[in-house]
């Protein structure tokens, strides 16, 4: 609606424009006329007088004529410069908020996607299987747990692979061992999640890494949750083993990139994506020409948790940063809406964005 008044606002400014200048056309015409009607009368002497009298009037209300066209033109085009300026302004305004809206929208469904992986980790940790496993590490109990992570992975299709772990980080047991073989053995002691999770306080709490490429997974993208296997599956027992869940990042980050409610209008000039805390981009969406893991400029001032501004080019971008879900506080990461603009920035200029809807911390 905004741009048909804009783009009727401008049909005004040419239409007018055009009929002025017809106006001032016809007048440049009169006034030759009165000027050789002048010259005439000249000629004519004492017969001429009284029409010179009239030519040289007429001549006169041709320039007010034209006087009154000229200022009216003037007057006309500033005030639609104007309407024009604040429509810009109303225009940029509105997709501002929305592009802001729809990364708030697209952080959201990530972090209750990724919250319930939080919760599957914790409540599989406490499957007897696992704590069997971890308890006592024979061929018979690893076995069986390698069983019970494969009917689980029957079931939840997200994750790429689901690991038992003693307490000196070597994998005892894996859902999925003829798609990735040679893993009984191996030792993660080192991984950063692995020591969270040992270490967490009770089974409550977990651990999560920020998305990475496991080599061991077909050197695929997972979000990593782990957390304690405890002894009796208890909430306060000992910590006997770690279960890791390795959530397939890349398949299931793109849908979420990629079904954002677009309008048919909006989808060829958007992009959407993920970046996490450091400013690295871990999700795009398809034709967004960004290559994941670079880093993305988002000059915004800290605490900033939501907005958007409008780069020199007129491209807006709206972002919003996780405000996590329930017992999931997020990992500082930010859902991003790039889209190039239909309509010239009224406020493009050499900077790298200038603001119009100014950003703001969340409610």
């Amino acid at each position: 609606m905004q741009e048909q008044i804009l783009a009727l606002s401008k049909e005004v400014s040419d239409l007018a424009t055009m009929k002025v200048s017809e106006i001032q056309n016809v007048m440049r015409t009169t006034k030759i006329l009165a000027l050789n009607a002048l010259i005439e009368a000249g000629r004519a002497g004492e017969y001429g007088k009284g029409f010179a009298v009239v030519a040289h009037e007429v001549s006169n209300i041709s320039q007010r004529i034209s006087d009154i066209a000229s200022a009216l033109n003037n007057s006309m085009a500033d005030r639609i410069d104007a309407l024009n300026e604040v429509g810009t302004q109303l225009i940029a305004s509105q997709r501002c908020a929305r592009a802001t809206d729809l990364a708030l929208n697209m952080i959201e469904i990530i972090d209750r996607n990724l919250y319930e992986r939080s919760c599957d980790v914790r409540w599989w940790a406490t499957d007897s299987a696992m704590v069997a496993a971890a308890c006592d590490p024979s061929p018979k109990t690893c076995g069986f747990a390698s069983k019970r992570l494969g009917v689980i992975l029957d079931s939840y299709t997200v994750y790429l692979d689901l690991w038992v772990l003693d307490r000196q980080g070597n994998i005892i047991a894996n859902g999925r061992p003829n798609r990735y073989p040679g893993l009984i053995g191996q030792n993660y002691a080192h991984a950063h999640w692995f020591g969270q999770a040992l270490s967490t306080r009770d089974g409550t709490d977990f651990s999560v890494a920020d998305i990475s490429r496991e080599g061991r997974l077909g050197n695929q993208s997972v979000a990593t949750y782990a957390t304690a296997i405890r002894a009796d599956g208890a909430t306060d027992g000992a910590a006997e083993g770690v279960l890791a869940i390795f959530f397939d990042w890349e398949n299931q980050s793109q849908a979420v990139v990629d079904q954002v409610r677009l309008t048919d209008e909006e989808r060829p000039r958007t992009r959407c994506l993920l970046i996490d805390a450091q400013h690295r981009i871990i999700a795009a969406s398809k034709g967004s020409g960004y290559t994941l893991g670079d880093r993305y400029r988002l000059d915004i001032k800290r605490g900033d948790e939501q907005g958007a501004f409008v780069k020199a080019d007129g491209t807006i971008v709206g972002y919003s940063l996780t405000p996590g879900y329930e017992t999931y506080q997020g990992l500082g990461w930010y859902g991003v809406i790039e889209q190039a603009s239909v309509i010239p920035s009224a406020h493009a200029n050499a900077n790298d964005h200038s603001p119009i809807w100014m950003p703001h911390a969340a409610q």
